[in-house]
C-alpha cells in the first residue's frame, strides 16, 4: 500500500509496487513525481527526511537530507535589522524579507541527494528507472488541483512573508509558468507546461543525479546565484552530504515509536507521546474539551522544550534522553493537573498560528513487510528559479533564528530545526504503522493526534488522519471547524486562547498506514487531494 498527498504521486508508486519494485524504489518514485506535479510544495532542490525499516534484512535506518547553510552566511549576516516571527514559531522574517524570499534565502539543496542515496543504498530498481514516471508528467503537463490553488492563489503568508504569487514573480520562470497575465495564480484545471523542468528532469537521467552537485547543472546553479547575489556556491554544492542517522525510540502503550531524531521533529512527538501516557485518555470523550484541554497543554510544554533546547545536533548539545525520558514527562504531566500554565513566547504578538505547507509526504508498506515514511519540502521556497532549470529552490535561510547565540541560530553549514517527523511504529519487532505528515509546526499536533486516535480510540487509518483536530505551537489552541462550538466554549472556560478556523480539514495533512490483523489500511488526509492505494 502507498498513500501520498497527490494521486499521481500514490500512482507513480503503485505502479513500481505492481512492477516488483520494493517500498523504497516506491517512495523514490513518488517523491520525484511529487516534485513535477506539486511543484509549490517539493523539489530536487528542496530538503527532507526518509526513515525506512527492511526487517528480513536488519535494515532500520533514517536519512537525513536536509538542506545546510552555504559557508558564506555568517552568524550575524543579518545583524541590526529589524527581526519578526511568524506566530507559530516555523520562520523568521529580517527586514526586507532577506532571508525568506530571493537569492539570499536559499540552502545548498538535498532532496536530489537524499533520494539517489536511499534508492542507490535499499531501492532495486535504477534512478533513470524510478525518474520516469516524474518526466512522464513534466512532458505531458500539470493540472493545478484545489489544494495548489488554495495554496497559490488563496493563502495569507504569516508574520510579513511574501505571498506566493510575489515569489513565483521573482522569476521570469515563475511568472511564466505559475502566473497568468494579469499576475494571479492558474485556477483549478488550468494546465501548467515547463519545458525547461523536463529538459533538466531528461538531463538528470541521463547523466545522474551527482551532475546536480558536481557537473553542468552545478555550475549552471552557481553562476546564477553568483550574478544575483547568493550565498549557495558551487563549493557548497560539491561539499553536501547526505548522513545516515539511528532512530531514537519511544514507547506509548506498549507501541514502540520510532522517531527521527534532530533537528527534525521526532523527539518532540516522542516527549508529546510519553507525557500523555500519564493520563488515561481512553477515558475521556473523542475531542471533549478534557481531552483536548490536556493535549493542548502537552503540546505547549513540547513547544517550548523544542524552542529552548533543539537545533542541529552537530553543532548544539540537544539533550535527546532527558527529553524523552519518562521523568520529564511526568513532570509536565503533574505541571499540567496543577494547572500551572507554560509560555509559549515568540517575537510577533499575533493571536493566531499560520502553518506553511511547502511540504508532502509519502508512505509505503511493501509485500515483504518493508516500510518509508518519507516528508520533503521547500520549506517556504525562496520564489527563484534559475532561466533554463525550471525548478524552484528552497527558503531554507528563514527558518533559522536571525539572532546569535540561540539553539536554532543561522550558522555556516547547518541545517534547521524541523518539525518534519517521518515516523515507523513497531509491535512484535515489526512495523504496524508508518506515517509522516507535511504542515510546518502543525506536523507536531497533527501526528500526536494521529497516534491517539489509533491507539486509545481504536480508529481505523483514514478516521485518524480525517478525524477534526486542534493545532498548537504558540499560546493559541487552534481548532478545526468541525469540533462543536460548545466545547471550544468550554476550552475557553478553561483558560485557552481559542481560534477558529475557516477551514473543516486543517492543521498539516497526516498519511498514514496501519497494519491490524495482517490487513494494510491506508489513509490520506482530505485536505491534500492524497490517496492512499492498495496493490
Amino acid at each position: 500500500m502507498i498513500a501520498a498527498a497527490q494521486p499521481e504521486a500514490a500512482e507513480a508508486g503503485a505502479r513500481v509496487l505492481m512492477a516488483g519494485g520494493n517500498a523504497v524504489d516506491a517512495a523514490i518514485a513518488a517523491a520525484f513525481t511529487q516534485c513535477v506535479v506539486d511543484p509549490l510544495m517539493a523539489g530536487i532542490a528542496g530538503y527532507g527526511t526518509l526513515q525506512l525499516a527492511m526487517p528480513d534484512n536488519g535494515v532500520h535506518t533514517c536519512i537525513d537530507f536536509g538542506a545546510r547553510v552555504p559557508a558564506a552566511a555568517s552568524d550575524d549576516i543579518w545583524a541590526g535589522r529589524n527581526i519578526n516571527e511568524t506566530p507559530d514559531g516555523y520562520a523568521f522574517v529580517v527586514e526586507g524579507n532577506v532571508n525568506e524570499a530571493g537569492y539570499q534565502s536559499i540552502g545548498t539543496p538535498g532532496t536530489l541527494a537524499g533520494l539517489d542515496y536511499a534508492l542507490s543504498r535499499y531501492g532495486t530498481w535504477s534512478f533513470a528507472d524510478v525518474l520516469e514516471p516524474a518526466i512522464a508528467h513534466a512532458r505531458n503537463g500539470v493540472v493545478v488541483r484545489p489544494h495548489m490553488y488554495q495554496y497559490g492563489a488563496l493563502d495569507v503568508a504569516p508574520g510579513g512573508m511574501l505571498e506566493t504569487c510575489d515569489r513565483l514573480a521573482l522569476s521570469k520562470t515563475g511568472r511564466e509558468v505559475f502566473l497568468n497575465p494579469d499576475g494571479t495564480f492558474k485556477r483549478p484545471g488550468d494546465r501548467i507546461d515547463n519545458p525547461a523542468l523536463l529538459q533538466t528532469l531528461q538531463h538528470l537521467s541521463r547523466r545522474g543525479a551527482d551532475d546536480f552537485y558536481h557537473g553542468d547543472i552545478a555550475r549552471h546553479i552557481a553562476n546564477d546565484m553568483s550574478a544575483n547575489g547568493g550565498l549557495l556556491s558551487i563549493q557548497d554544492l560539491q561539499n553536501y552530504s547526505v548522513q545516515e542517522m539511528t532512530p531514537i525510540w519511544g514507547d506509548y502503550r506498549g507501541w514502540k515509536i520510532a522517531g527521527f531524531p534532530p533537528p527534525a521533529g521526532g523527539l518532540s512527538l516522542i516527549e508529546a507521546l510519553h507525557v500523555l501516557s500519564n493520563f488515561d485518555i481512553a477515558a475521556l470523550e473523542h475531542n471533549s474539551a478534557a481531552y483536548l484541554n490536556v493535549l493542548a497543554e502537552t503540546l505547549k510544554w513540547v513547544t517550548v522544550d523544542k524552542d529552548n533546547f533543539i537545533g542541529d545536533p552537530e553543532f548544539v548539545d540537544v539533550p535527546v534522553h532527558r527529553l524523552s525520558s519518562d521523568q520529564h514527562a511526568a513532570k509536565i504531566a503533574t505541571n499540567i493537573r496543577e494547572g500551572f500554565n507554560v509560555n509559549v513566547s515568540r517575537i510577533s504578538n499575533g493571536n493566531v498560528a499560520s502553518e506553511p505547507a511547502d511540504t508532502t509526504q509519502v508512505c509505503v508498506m511493501d509485500a515483504g513487510g518493508n516500510a518509508v515514511s518519507l516528508t520533503h519540502s521547500l520549506g517556504t521556497s525562496s520564489g527563484i528559479i534559475s532561466d533554463g532549470l525550471g525548478f524552484l529552490y528552497n527558503g531554507l535561510l528563514s527558518g533559522f533564528d536571525p539572532r546569535p547565540g540561540r539553539p536554532a541560530s543561522l550558522g555556516p553549514g547547518k541545517r534547521r530545526t524541523s518539525s518534519q517527523s517521518p515516523v515507523l511504529v513497531f509491535r512484535d519487532g515489526r512495523v504496524c504503522m508508518t506515517l509522516g505528515a507535511p504542515g510546518g509546526t502543525a506536523i507536531l499536533s497533527a501526528l500526536t493526534q494521529v497516534m491517539v486516535n489509533v491507539i486509545d480510540f481504536g480508529m481505523s487509518a483514514f478516521e485518524s488522519v480525517a478525524a477534526p483536530r486542534i493545532s498548537v505551537a504558540s499560546n493559541t489552541v487552534e481548532v478545526s471547524n468541525r469540533i462543536p462550538t460548545y466545547v471550544t466554549d468550554a476550552l475557553a472556560r478553561n483558560g485557552q486562547r481559542v481560534s477558529r478556523s475557516h477551514q473543516s480539514y486543517a492543521f498539516a495533512a497526516p498519511h498514514l498506514i496501519l497494519k491490524k490483523d495482517a490487513v494494510l489500511q491506508g489513509g490520506a488526509d482530505p485536505q491534500r487531494d492524497g490517496v492512499a492505494l492498495r496493490c
